[in-house]
């Protein structure tokens, strides 16, 4: 089974709900992922606005 992923925020999610954004809006079509371990420690979640931990794709179509 594919993973879904959050379009709003872009990460990865396994119910119905996103737990980061509360959104209902996914897609099972998305590139690459990067794991996301203390947000505010992390560059790379700061330059794309990132605010909590977990599993996140790069690009969601």
């Amino acid at each position: 089974m594919k993973k879904k992923v959050c379009k709003k925020c872009k990460m990865l999610v396994e119910g119905n709900e996103c737990p980061a954004c509360k959104g209902n809006q996914f897609s099972t079509n998305w590139q690459g992922r990067m794991y996301i371990i203390d947000p505010s420690k992390s560059l790379i979640a700061e330059k794309i606005g990132l605010q909590a931990k977990g599993e996140y794709a790069i690009k969601v179509r």
